[in-house]
């Protein structure tokens, strides 16, 4: 095995390389992936059938989730373009606010979303809006794009019930409630700042034509009646609405209880997201003169798109899941654990030193709880809660080719790396910085 410095090099000259055979060479990001982690796991030593066995588990770990919820949410953001419910809801959103607040509006909207739903549920749900507001206003897509990631990524990252907060909140012994309260009073105006601001600062720099699986999503609509305002906004959030019965549910009645039970089911992601896609059938489908037909027709022009987001997106998980066994995540947390700050500082420190090794934003948080409880233990007087929205905030930072939410972002605007990094991984950042600011503000304070 290697040493500490050693694994930190051997992951950094990875990625490195990533970036070249994919910018440099144009060698297609699945094959790049793969050899990153076959390089990785062979240089760190790890136990050979055990490296494509890591792999193996990363990609499961992240498509047994993500390709269901890619899958449906694509074919339910193209019914809701060509039924014309998104040019509907973008129409609705121009006349309430004007161009000018668009950006603000998808910001809070995507916030609001993103409160009770995993990042990529909320892509493929609003994405579509993004696009048809853009064209419509002749907008620059990443001037929408990025305010309405900016609002998934924060929700994402620091309220519960995400599982990375939850899981710090259980580690380290912080209350609920008061995390929630906290982390909407601190991840609201991150989002602000990071989403409308930090785009608008961002944009004009990085020129981004419409493309990607969001351009597929969102043509020109094609049945001969659009559906009421109405209807469009309740199917589009119906599997937001199916969630937030679920959450509920788990705060109000016991786990035995039947109708926890059963809105638990409901309400878990995929069944929501199907429930969802099977109503809009209707709504966005026959309701609007569509014929069976063309509803197949176009569930199965809009899947084929996405095949390459799924092999790329679990590479990504593939790839981060071998620098977690390799060693790479030890040795970065073991560093950071030395460095004399305060803990709120210390546990930003180490969640951000173990997203940019590993990638995922999950991973990075629950093991910078982990390794922070002896921490707070011996602190006392530690702010628990804000402890959990310091280390959600480090878990965000620096998103690059290791993190599948990178590619899943790429792929769904059409950007090449250089793009990404320039946009994404900019915003991603700016969320991490500034939320860290204003707990460490809050932390003075109180």
């Amino acid at each position: 095995m290697l040493s500490p410095n050693g694994l930190l090099l051997l992951a950094l000259a990875a990625i490195i390389g990533l970036i070249v055979l994919i910018a440099r060479f144009k060698c297609n990001a699945f094959i790049a992936l793969m050899i990153a982690s076959l390089v990785v796991g062979v240089g760190s030593g790890m136990p050979l059938p055990g490296i494509s066995k890591s792999f193996q588990e990363g990609v499961g770990n992240t498509l047994g989730f993500l390709a269901m919820i890619i899958g449906l949410g694509t074919i339910l953001g193209k019914l809701l373009a060509e039924s014309g419910a998104a040019e509907v809801i973008a129409n609705r959103m121009v006349n309430l606010l004007g161009i000018k607040r668009l950006d603000y509006a998808v910001m809070l909207v995507a916030f609001l979303v993103g409160i009770s739903v995993f990042f990529g549920v909320g892509i493929v749900l609003l994405g579509p809006i993004a696009f048809m507001l853009a064209r419509q206003t002749k907008t620059p897509i990443l001037y929408l794009a990025l305010p309405l990631a900016a609002g998934l990524s924060v929700a994402h990252g620091l309220i519960p019930p995400h599982p990375g907060p939850m899981v710090a909140i259980g580690k380290i012994g912080a209350d609920t409630g008061k995390t929630i309260l906290w982390s909407i009073a601190v991840g609201l105006p991150t989002a602000l700042i990071t989403g409308p601001f930090l785009a608008r600062w961002v944009a004009p720099r990085v020129p981004v034509a419409i493309g990607g699986l969001g351009a597929e999503a969102s043509g020109k609509a094609a049945a001969p009646r659009p559906p009421g305002f109405a209807l469009s906004i309740f199917t589009m959030l119906l599997p937001v609405l199916l969630m937030l019965v679920a959450t509920a549910a788990d705060v109000s009645l016991p786990p035995e209880n039947t109708v926890r039970q059963v809105a638990d089911f409901i309400g878990a992601p995929v069944v929501a997201m199907l429930i969802a896609v099977v109503f809009s059938f209707w709504a966005f489908g026959t309701h609007c003169g569509l014929k069976g037909g063309e509803i197949l027709k176009f569930t199965e022009q809009c899947v084929g798109p996405a095949a390459s987001i799924f092999l790329v997106v679990g590479a990504g998980g593939g790839f981060s899941k071998v620098l977690e066994h390799s060693g790479v995540a030890k040795a970065i947390a073991d560093l950071a654990v030395q460095i004399p700050v305060t803990p709120i500082l210390l546990g930003w420190i180490i969640a951000g030193l173990l997203r940019i090794a590993v990638g995922s934003a999950t991973v990075s948080i629950t093991m910078a709880a982990g390794l922070m409880l002896p921490v707070v233990e011996a602190r006392p007087d530690t702010n628990r809660e804000l402890l959990v929205l310091a280390m959600g905030a480090g878990s965000l930072i620096l998103s690059h080719v290791n993190d599948s939410g990178f590619w899943f972002v790429k792929e769904y605007l059409g950007m090449s790396i250089s793009q990404t990094l320039k946009t994404w991984t900019v915003v991603e950042t700016g969320i991490a910085v500034v939320s860290i600011v204003i707990i460490l503000l809050a932390n003075a304070v109180i």
